[in-house]
């Protein structure tokens, strides 16, 4: 069904928008990037598998969030957040959501 993910910065309880976004799929032991986009105005982004469709396998979302904080002017502790997970089920949609602040960050399997 497909891949989304958002972005949303609890410290200010708004979405994160324009943050870089790649997708990457493990085989054997390297990483292949497979997609990139950045996040809306929303916090979204739900482009990131392109014309490719959804395989059972390992991959690892990328935020790029150094470039997010500097535009705020505000020092993060995480230049980026990598999110490693497994698609066991590729007929189900996968939401991977990133909860963010300068100094932490959460995630979790959305719906």
């Amino acid at each position: 069904m497909g891949l989304s993910t958002h972005i949303l910065d609890t410290s200010i309880g708004r979405p994160a928008a324009n943050i870089s976004v790649a997708l990457s799929k493990l085989e054997g032991d390297a990483w292949y990037e497979i997609g990139r986009g950045a996040t809306d105005a929303d916090g979204r982004c739900k482009t990131l598998l392109g014309d490719s469709p959804l395989e059972a396998a390992t991959y690892k979302i990328n935020f790029a969030t150094a470039e997010y904080y500097e535009a705020q002017a505000i020092v993060g502790l995480y230049p980026w957040v990598e999110i490693v997970f497994t698609v066991v089920d590729a007929g189900q949609h996968y939401h991977v959501p990133l909860l963010l602040t300068a100094n932490g960050y959460t995630t979790y399997r959305g719906s």
